[in-house]
C-alpha cells in the first residue's frame, strides 16, 4: 500500500501512473502547506518564572478549529522564528522565610524553642536577598515560643564533697545526696528517685604519705625533794600523726622520762608559837637552857623531821 494525496492504494501500482478507482479515502486531514493549507504555525507565549525572559514558541494548528496538531502537518518553511522578550521587570514583593523549629531548650518544666524568620525577596530561580523586617508588609511570624511545660520528675541532687579524711594517707571524701523536685524547692524520700542513677556518696582520696610516728613528751612534774636534790618525771609516748598510740618510734631517740632536780633550801630560822624553829620544811626542837636567854649561842638544834632525799 502507498499514500497518494491522502489515499491508500495497492502497492502493485506505481506513481505517476493514475491510481485505480479501487482506492478508498483515508487520513482525511490534509497535509498543511501541501493540501489546502488547512494547518499553519501559530505563536504561543511561554513565560519562564523568575528568569525575566518571555519566550515565543511556534506550534502547528488546524485552520478550521485552531486545534494543535503535530508539526509535520505544517510547512517547515513557514515556521516563524522563536522570539523572546524581557518580562517581570518589576522586583518581586518581599516575603517571610520561616525556618523549622529547633529542639526545645528543656525536656520538662518549661523551655523555649526558636526558629529562623527572615524577610527575603527572590531575584532569580535560586537567588534571593535578605531585607529588613520592615520591608515585609505582612505580620511578622514569631521566632520563639514556650515548649515542654510539663513538670519534671524528682531528681538526685548532690552537695559538695567534704575534705579528705584523714589528712594524710589513703582516706575518703563524703557528701550528701538528696532526692529533690526539679525546682529544688522540695525534698522527697529516696524511693522517689531512681536508685540506679543515684550519685556516689563516698569516694577514695589521698593527701600524700603521712609523717612517721614520733615521740611526744609531757610536762615535767614537781621535784621529789622539797629541799635539795630529787627527781622529777614526765610522760613519753609514741604517737602516730593522727594521735593514736604506736610502737613504731625508734628507741634510740626516745626522750628521757626522768631527770634529777634540786629544790632550794631556806636556812633562815622562823619561830612558831610552840617554841619550834623551821628551816624550809625541816622542823627542829628548841631546847632552851635554864634561866634567861643571854644570846643565840645558848640554843641547841635537834632535827626531828626532814624531807630531804
Amino acid at each position: 500500500m502507498y499514500i497518494f494525496h491522502g489515499c491508500l492504494f495497492p502497492t502493485i501500482y506505481c506513481i505517476p501512473n493514475p491510481p485505480p478507482s479501487s482506492g478508498h479515502q483515508c487520513n482525511s486531514l490534509p497535509l498543511a502547506g501541501r493540501a489546502g493549507q488547512l494547518a499553519s504555525f501559530k505563536a504561543n507565549t511561554i513565560a519562564a518564572a523568575w528568569t525575566g525572559i518571555q519566550k515565543q514558541e511556534a506550534v502547528c494548528k488546524r485552520l478550521d478549529d485552531n486545534s494543535i496538531v503535530q508539526n509535520n502537518y505544517c510547512d517547515p518553511d513557514s515556521k516563524p522564528p522563536e522570539n523572546q522578550r524581557a518580562c517581570n521587570i518589576e522586583p518581586c514583593p518581599p516575603e517571610w522565610f520561616i525556618g523549622d523549629w529547633l529542639e526545645c531548650s528543656k525536656t520538662c518544666d518549661g523551655g523555649m524553642r526558636t526558629r529562623t524568620v527572615l524577610c527575603i525577596r527572590k531575584i532569580g530561580p535560586s537567588e534571593e536577598e535578605t531585607l529588613d523586617y520592615s520591608s515585609c508588609l505582612t505580620h511578622r511570624p514569631i521566632e520563639k515560643e514556650p515548649c515542654n511545660n510539663q513538670s519534671c520528675p524528682p531528681q538526685w541532687v548532690a552537695l559538695d564533697w567534704s575534705e579528705c579524711t584523714p589528712k594524710c594517707g589513703p582516706g575518703f571524701k563524703h557528701r550528701i545526696v538528696l532526692c529533690k523536685s526539679s525546682d529544688l524547692s522540695k525534698t522527697f524520700p529516696a524511693a522517689h528517685c531512681p536508685e540506679e542513677s543515684k550519685p556516689p556518696v563516698r569516694i577514695r582520696c589521698s593527701l600524700g604519705r603521712c609523717p612517721p610516728p614520733r615521740w611526744v613528751t609531757g610536762d615535767w612534774g614537781q621535784c621529789s625533794a622539797q629541799c635539795g636534790l630529787g627527781q622529777q618525771m614526765r610522760t613519753v609516748q609514741c604517737l602516730s600523726y593522727t594521735g593514736q598510740a604506736s610502737s613504731d618510734c625508734p628507741e634510740t631517740v626516745r626522750p628521757p622520762s626522768m631527770q634529777q632536780c634540786e629544790s632550794k633550801c631556806d636556812s633562815t630560822p622562823i619561830s612558831n608559837t610552840e617554841g619550834e624553829f623551821q628551816t624550809n620544811n625541816t622542823k627542829a626542837d628548841v631546847m632552851p637552857p635554864e634561866g634567861p636567854f643571854p644570846h643565840s649561842s645558848a640554843f641547841t638544834f635537834r632535827v626531828v623531821g626532814s624531807s630531804m632525799a
